[in-house]
């Protein structure tokens, strides 16, 4: 079984703390153990991150691009083992964690690209000989705290931009998936990134959420998760004026007019209700139909429903399963 270590300021700390497991939702078994940060730990890690900003916003952002870019290719050489990791602790489809890993990839290269493109603007004043300029400038220490549902790609969106502007990060992922990204942090460590500009710690919201979204040295806040959880970052985070950045749960409806291909709607909602075994923010959720096609397209779903392969993710060699077992 792994055990995992916190990673800050360059290091992965070899000290014994107190640990939670890691289950796989398939089979129930205990997969890995990660530990619980303290307060003291979260607060040295935003102490590092926060000494490592000064110096990695003097590098060209086409080098911090490059460290950025590298990241990616060294998920994407590894893309099969981090989909087993995520689909291990998550319970996706092998299928969809492939998909996850290499959007990781992907984005890494996007966001790489944009180091040309922090421009700023030279704006007039409106008074005689004075002119604005407006240049763009790093906030500081973001802070990072993640959801289980894209646990990896969400990785990538928190410090991928954050990396390429200049700032330096905290990540706090799921307590439900917390293995991709001590996986991922291991490249970090490999590729040689400046020591504090990336640092990860664990444990529950309650602990290490709070105490990064109510810390003073942090400069933003980026979450991913539910409204209930991001109403209490900000309440945390409003302490300190602290910005925030929130991606909260969503309602997907689903209309179906009675002109439209009836077999190419019910294959868009059936997949869209079983991706990801309905744990995903803009899942369809409830079906709007016109009345003279509600039989047929509901006789059409029910087929499709009925015929919805699933299991233990990581026996599916083939790939065919449309989902797995939600996370717990």
């Amino acid at each position: 079984m792994k055990k995992y270590q916190l990673y800050i300021n360059g290091k992965f700390v070899d000290e014994e703390r107190e640990t939670f497991d890691v289950i796989n939702p398939s089979n129930g078994e205990v997969v890995a153990q990660a530990p619980k940060a303290t307060e003291a730990d979260v607060q040295a890690a935003v102490d590092a991150a926060e000494k490592a900003q000064i110096e990695w916003a003097k590098l060209p952002s086409t080098e911090r691009a490059e460290y950025v870019r590298k990241l990616g290719q060294k998920v994407a050489e590894k893309a099969d083992f981090f989909a087993r990791v995520i689909a291990e602790e998550q319970g996706k489809t092998l299928g969809l964690a492939t998909i996850e890993a290499n959007v990781f990839a992907q984005y890494c290269e996007y966001m790489a690209q944009w180091a040309l493109r922090i421009e700023g603007e030279v704006i007039d004043s409106g008074a005689n000989n004075e002119m604005v300029i407006l240049k763009k400038e790093p906030i500081g220490v973001a802070a990072g705290i993640l959801p289980w549902n894209f646990p990896f790609f969400l990785v990538a969106r928190k410090f991928a931009p954050a990396l390429v502007a200049g700032n330096t990060i905290v990540i706090k992922p799921s307590s439900d998936t917390p293995c991709n990204a001590y996986e991922f942090a291991k490249i970090v460590d490999e590729v040689g990134l400046p020591a504090g500009v990336f640092n990860m710690v664990t444990g529950s919201g309650s602990v290490v959420g709070n105490a990064l979204a109510s810390n003073p040295k942090v400069g933003i806040v980026s979450m991913t998760g539910s409204v209930e959880v991001g109403a209490a970052i900000m309440a945390a985070a409003s302490q300190n004026i602290t910005k925030v950045s929130l991606e909260l749960g969503g309602k997907a409806p689903v209309i179906v007019m009675a002109d439209a291909d009836l077999d190419l709607a019910a294959k868009a909602i059936f997949d869209s209700r079983v991706g990801n075994s309905g744990q995903i923010c803009n899942n369809a959720e409830r079906i709007y139909l016109q009345e003279d096609i509600a039989e047929e397209m509901t006789a059409k779903l029910v087929e499709l429903m009925k015929n919805t392969k699933y299991g233990d993710v990581l026996t599916d060699t083939d790939m065919s399963f449309d989902m797995g077992p939600i996370i717990n």
